[in-house]
């Protein structure tokens, strides 16, 4: 069988586990996504997606797998894995980790190619995601922790760390002059609304953890399947919803579609039972928490890893809206 790539994986040893899958035909990687490998495995009798869970956590990817088996009985869309011929759904071969999926045909829209309707629609889904994943999953006492927020200390000093590489970044291109920028706004920003700090947040429930247009796939105009589930875990569920929004709605000049932002929060306030107050709470954190967040710019000058770069520029200016247009934004979750 045609391999496309050095790091395919043992796909001859993972098919004998199962109950007739079919020869393989072909194994392409999909390039779409950061954190995980994926495949696009052709066999004689169909396609299948093919997962390398780098993370290699057998028994929290055990977990994500019984939680879409259950979300599935109740009307979630999702794409469960294939049980192989002992039941399982986990493949380990040669120490790594792997599942076997049914291939989804369908596309990624982010929020521009998204209706009103369609926005609205999909505050339905996550609030049906959040209130299934209650039914079917258990939180016990000591997941129900306090949720630190970011504190502005650790910031200042990161910023600082990072406005060296940036400055010393050789050859100098575009991307390091914006992230210098960035970096002296967004301290600018911090040392005058320091004082804001949220919180700790104590109420915790199952969230998916990730969820953005990259994990979920549209057949036509309706949703087919909410995939990725490896951060599966406990956290304040609105702040979910509003992260989510944030990544949906963003424009690229940083600045939230808000009139779909209001038919999503509404959407997703009903479906989830979620009051205004919650949501103001969660959006009060989620500002926070961009103000003080800098994954892309780590990955970029401490990890050396340019995959997110193209993120930046809308992520980094969000920031500095959401600031200016905090009471607006506010209004569009909880009006």
């Amino acid at each position: 069988m045609p391999r496309s790539s050095a790091t395919a994986p043992p796909v001859d040893a993972l098919l004998r586990r199962y109950s007739d899958p079919g020869e393989p035909v072909s194994c392409e990687p999909v390039t779409q996504g950061l954190l995980n490998r994926g495949y696009r495995l052709a066999t004689t009798r169909g396609a299948y997606f093919l997962k390398h869970h780098l993370d290699g956590d057998r028994e929290a990817i055990a977990r994500q797998h019984r939680a879409t088996q259950r979300l599935q009985t109740l009307g979630v869309p999702v794409a469960p894995p294939v049980e192989d011929a002992n039941g399982d759904t986990v493949a380990v071969i040669g120490g790594r980790c792997y599942a076997l999926h049914p291939w989804v045909e369908g596309r990624h829209r982010d929020g521009a190619q998204l209706t009103t309707l369609q926005s609205r629609r999909l505050g339905s889904l996550l609030g049906l995601v959040h209130t299934c994943l209650e039914r079917v999953m258990a939180v016990d006492a000591t997941a129900r922790r306090e949720y630190e927020s970011a504190d502005p200390e650790e910031t200042f000093a990161l910023i600082d760390e990072l406005l060296g590489l940036a400055r010393g970044a050789r050859p100098r291109d575009a991307f390091d002059g914006l992230a210098e920028h960035r970096l002296l706004d967004r301290r600018e920003l911090l040392e005058r609304h320091a004082d804001r700090r949220p919180p700790p947040a104590s109420a915790g429930c199952w969230v998916h953890g990730d969820f953005h247009p990259l994990n979920l796939l549209y057949r036509g105009a309706e949703p087919a399947a909410i995939v990725d589930w490896d951060r599966l875990g406990v956290h304040p569920r609105a702040e979910e919803a509003v992260r989510a929004a944030a990544i949906f709605f963003v424009q690229p000049a940083g600045e939230l579609e808000l009139t779909k932002v209001r038919a999503y929060a509404r959407a997703y306030r009903r479906a989830a039972g979620a009051d205004a107050a919650e949501l103001a709470a969660a959006v009060h954190r989620v500002w926070w928490e961009r103000l003080n967040d800098f994954w892309i710019l780590r990955w970029r000058y401490q990890l050396h890893d340019r995959r997110a770069d193209p993120q930046f520029p809308a992520a980094s200016a969000l920031a500095v809206w959401w600031t200016r247009e905090y009471e607006a934004v506010c209004e569009a979750f909880t009006g």
